[in-house]
């Protein structure tokens, strides 16, 4: 009887970025949490993020490819390393790539020891990753059970102007469960306290996070995580890596940028401070103050086809365990990677540089 050739037609899917970087990919990220480790509890989540920034930089330019950084550490006068715009890579080969990079996702939870930091990186072909600027994207994101509740469904989609409620109505019904039973991840900010509200008030659990949504956004494409949706204002950045997982995943994200000073409600002048601010950069992106209310879906976020994402933790977070040290720079490290072919890794990696001294341990 013939066998499903399942893993043979998904191999041979994969693209050329997929096939030749995403395992370097996952040594870049893995390089990255292992050196921000060092740093784990320490309180300093400058130098956290410095070190994390700088081991993935030197892994990228191991790289035979031509990288362009789309999303990074900021602009190039506000970061001195991994800034949008950079050329990484040893400009070999064939292979030219956009970018999206977050060293060290979770500064202060590295800095104070708590769960959920990450170093993540993701890479398209050139055009395929959102030029974004560094302000925020309000967001929600679910899982492929909603996007198919939807293709069957046409009349009834998630809406990022609809109110709570009736987004909270599509996952339960896409869930086949009943709203109480929804968890909404969102960020423990002051200019969420309305949504925070209107989330409980449809019924739902609300969990708070400190730092970090993007992990719990890749979360509501993986059953069993406990993370249905996500929702809330947070990084331009954060949002595009996790529209790279999500599009490999099948899941969905609605965007929209949105100005920090008026995502946090402060005053017309403060406002109008930071649009003179920033209007310069956003029209070289091709971006407009009208510009800013265009919905901004998976695709618009991340267009590329071959897509690749790797996501290593630093402390211990959704479906990821922490970088255990073993002295000497040895060091077990574990990460989720995916491609445009739908395959998905985990991967236990530990490094050891003398086996003799260092025996390897399960």
């Amino acid at each position: 009887m013939p066998h499903p050739k399942t893993v043979e037609e998904m191999i041979e899917c994969a693209g050329p970025i997929e096939c030749d970087l995403l395992p370097r990919l996952v040594q870049v990220t893995e390089a990255a949490a292992i050196a921000a480790a060092y740093q784990m509890g320490r309180g300093d989540k400058h130098f956290a993020d410095q070190v994390a920034v700088a081991s993935m930089r030197r892994m990228l330019n191991k790289l035979d490819m031509k990288g362009m950084i789309k999303i990074g550490e900021g602009e190039r006068d506000e970061a001195p390393m991994l800034f949008i715009g950079e050329e990484v890579g040893t400009g070999k080969g064939d292979l030219e790539v956009d970018i999206a990079v977050d060293p060290l996702e979770g500064t202060n939870l590295t800095a104070d020891g708590a769960p959920g930091s990450v170093a993540v990186m993701a890479m398209a072909e050139r055009g395929g990753i959102f030029h974004g600027p560094d302000i925020y994207i309000d967001k929600i994101v679910v899982g492929p059970d909603v996007v198919n509740y939807e293709n069957e469904h046409p009349g009834e989609k998630i809406d990022l102007d609809a109110p709570v409620s009736h987004n909270l109505e599509i996952v339960a019904k896409a869930l086949g469960r009943s709203i109480d039973e929804l968890v909404v991840v969102i960020l423990d900010r002051p200019r969420h306290a309305q949504k925070i509200t209107e989330i409980r008030e449809a019924g739902a659990r609300v969990k708070l996070v400190s730092d970090g949504d993007l992990m719990p956004g890749v979360a509501t494409a993986v059953r069993g995580s406990g993370i249905h949706v996500v929702m809330g204002a947070g990084g331009s950045g954060e949002a595009v890596l996790t529209a790279a997982a999500i599009k490999v995943l099948g899941g969905k994200i609605l965007g929209r940028l949105v100005l920090p000073t008026v995502a946090n409600g402060k005053a017309k002048e403060k406002i109008e401070e930071e649009i003179e601010e920033k209007l310069p950069r956003l029209e070289k992106m091709g971006i407009t103050l009208e510009s800013l209310n265009e919905v901004l879906d998976t695709d618009k976020l991340v267009p590329g086809k071959d897509v690749i994402f790797s996501a290593t933790a630093v402390t211990p977070g959704h479906f990821l365990r922490e970088v255990n040290l073993f002295g000497d720079g040895d060091a077990r490290v574990h990460t989720i990677s995916m491609g445009a072919s739908g395959v998905v890794k985990f991967t236990d990696s530990i490094y050891i540089k003398d086996k003799q001294e260092t025996p390897l341990y399960l």
